[in-house]
C-alpha cells in the first residue's frame, strides 16, 4: 500500500504495519488507521502517521526509553477492546509536543498513552484517570 504523507512524501508500507485504532485518538475520531514511522534511527522519536489523512502525524516516544517512573494499568474494557492476550505484545507510546522554536521545551502526554497490540494490529489511546500524570510533562529538566 502507498501512503501519502505531507511530512515524508509517498511511503510504501505493508498492510501488516497498519494499526487500527479501535479506541480513537482523542479529538481525531475520523482517523482510525495509522502507521509508526521511524525515519531517523538516531533519535528516540518516531512518527504516528495517519493512513487516511496525509497531513495528520504525531511525534511519539516510548517513555520506557527514558528514565521516568511511569506505569500504565489497563482496564478490563481496554483489554477486551484491544483483544490483549499477551502483555509482551504491547507497545506503549506517548504523543509529544515539540515547539519548533524551542525543542528543549518538548512535552510528553503521560496522561493519555497510546497502546498498540502487536499481535493483532489494534491500538487505542486511553486516559489514565486519577493517575496524577500530566498531559504536558516536560521532557527536559529546566536549567
Amino acid at each position: 500500500m502507498i501512503v501519502n504523507t505531507v511530512k515524508f512524501g509517498e511511503i510504501e508500507v505493508e498492510d501488516s504495519r497498519i494499526f487500527s485504532f479501535v479506541l480513537p485518538i482523542i479529538g481525531f475520531n475520523d482517523s482510525s488507521k495509522f502507521i509508526i514511522l521511524d525515519p531517523n534511527k538516531d533519535t528516540l522519536f518516531k512518527w504516528l502517521q495517519s493512513v487516511e489523512d496525509p497531513s495528520l502525524a504525531f511525534p511519539i516516544i516510548s517513555v520506557a526509553s527514558l528514565d521516568y517512573d511511569y506505569s500504565v494499568d489497563l482496564s478490563d474494557s481496554v483489554i477486551n477492546d484491544l483483544e490483549i492476550t499477551n502483555a509482551e505484545s504491547l507497545l506503549v507510546m506517548n504523543i509529544t509536543s515539540i515547539p519548533q522554536d524551542n525543542p528543549r521545551g518538548t512535552t510528553i502526554n503521560l496522561l493519555a498513552p497510546l497502546i498498540f497490540n502487536l499481535d493483532n494490529q489494534k491500538a487505542g489511546q486511553i486516559v489514565l484517570s486519577g493517575s496524577g500524570y500530566d498531559i504536558s510533562h516536560p521532557m527536559f529538566k529546566k536549567d
